[in-house]
């Protein structure tokens, strides 16, 4: 499916029967920021809630931070509590924000543990405080998936929409696709 005709099934759907989407902010390159006088990346907090006015969302949105941390740096424990959070809530539609470099793990381990919902990940290959980043347009593009998808675990990644267990991420070309 093209983006467009989701986005106009969203529209469809969200006019008819109004939704709320769990989002779960986990950090990655999404929200890094850039430390001007040694050239490091850090986190201070999200950025989701100033993409989202920039990009004037209009969705019913509920917005939990479970952790910034680059997803490198991810442990079990990690994926384990994602996957709790997933479970604990009412929402069936669910986005979260995570690194590029381990969403994949992740991925999977959503698909085996979290049943009956609607998972989208996402992500940015470059921060968005960076001005060039592609986190603005992935943002926009799991929210729409998010809305028309079936039950499942996806990774939403440059107009791109791959199945959990069908997804890597080509680190030499530095993009996803499908295995």
């Amino acid at each position: 499916m093209t983006l467009w005709l989701l986005l106009a099934i969203a529209f469809i759907k969200n006019n008819s029967m109004p939704i709320t989407i769990k989002v779960f902010v986990t950090g990655g390159t999404f929200d890094k920021e850039y430390n001007e006088l040694n050239g490091s990346l850090f986190f201070k907090e999200t950025h989701l809630h100033e993409m989202l006015q920039l990009g004037r969302s209009k969705l019913d949105l509920s917005i939990t931070t479970l952790m910034m941390k680059d997803s490198l740096d991810f442990i079990d424990a990690d994926r384990q509590m994602i996957a709790k959070a997933c479970n604990e809530i009412k929402e069936d539609k669910i986005l979260i924000t995570h690194g590029t470099d381990t969403m994949t793990l992740t991925a999977s381990y959503l698909a085996k543990h979290c049943k009956g919902k609607t998972i989208v990940l996402t992500g940015a290959m470059v921060p968005y405080k960076f001005g060039s980043s592609d986190g603005l347009f992935n943002l926009g593009s799991a929210l729409a998936f998010v809305q028309v998808l079936s039950p499942g675990v996806y990774i939403a990644i440059n107009g791109k929409i791959f199945e959990a267990d069908k997804v890597k991420k080509n680190t030499d070309k530095g993009e996803f696709e499908t295995i």
